[in-house]
């Protein structure tokens, strides 16, 4: 991605910070945030310090501290911080991009992504920084857009949206990429990342109309399970060696 591109991400995000919960305020939205960020907390430890790259308003770090974990959020948009500040006030976020984390090596238990992996202008950078921020034996976990039949059209759609002007939080073309399965095992591996795992997950999108919606979170347990190509996104995680 073009350092033009990640300019226009952080000037939009920084434009829509104060409207962008609202996206999130209704029960598909809800549903929708919810079933993502379970996917990644089976995955992650229950206890110890997290970072969320790309943690927006801090809706993953107020669920993933339900439990008494603590996180750390990190952001390019200086809106969205804000706004997370106002959500999660005990919590510590920051101004900064995922390749070039502010923290020190050996910093975290735990590392999450969700849904701004395919957003960052250098992945592998980002994922090598991930690596030096982890304690040995922490974990990355990273939600992010999957590239299967289904998802192929998205990009012309969100294009469309953008050339007429349809005022919408997300539906923006930002040049984003959409990963497979072996693009994503390949990117961690070759960071140092070990016992790496993919799993499908999400085939009832936030953007459905309602009674489309409800149709498909009845059926997402068996696309997720039996027809993995017609889901939206893809979970990825990986741990640093002990």
């Amino acid at each position: 991605m073009s350092r033009v591109k990640q300019e226009k991400i952080q000037k939009h995000y920084d434009e829509v910070a104060d409207r962008y919960d609202h996206h999130y305020d209704h029960s598909r939205g809800r549903s929708y945030h919810t079933h993502l960020s379970r996917h990644l907390m089976e995955v992650l430890p229950k206890n110890g310090l997290l970072l969320d790259i790309g943690c927006g308003t801090g809706l993953f770090v107020e669920k993933y501290c339900m439990d008494h974990s603590t996180a750390i959020g990190l952001d390019i948009s200086r809106g969205m911080i804000l706004q997370a500040r106002r959500r999660c006030k005990e919590r510590e976020f920051v101004v900064g991009t995922g390749e070039t984390i502010p923290f020190s090596d050996d910093s975290f238990d735990a590392a999450a992504s969700l849904l701004a992996f395919s957003y960052m202008r250098d992945p592998k950078k980002m994922l090598d920084e991930t690596f030096r921020v982890l304690k040995p034996g922490g974990t990355l976990a990273v939600c992010t857009l999957g590239k299967n039949l289904l998802t192929r059209g998205i990009p012309a759609i969100y294009f469309i949206s953008e050339r007429f002007q349809v005022d919408h939080v997300v539906m923006r073309d930002f040049g984003e990429h959409y990963y497979n399965e072996e693009e994503m095992v390949h990117m961690f591996t070759t960071a140092g990342f070990i016992d790496v795992q993919t799993k499908w997950c999400s085939f009832a999108h936030i953007d459905l109309i309602d009674p489309l919606f409800h149709l498909a979170r009845k059926v997402e347990p068996f696309v997720e399970s039996r027809l993995p190509q017609l889901a939206y996104n893809i979970c990825v995680n990986g741990a640093k060696p002990v």
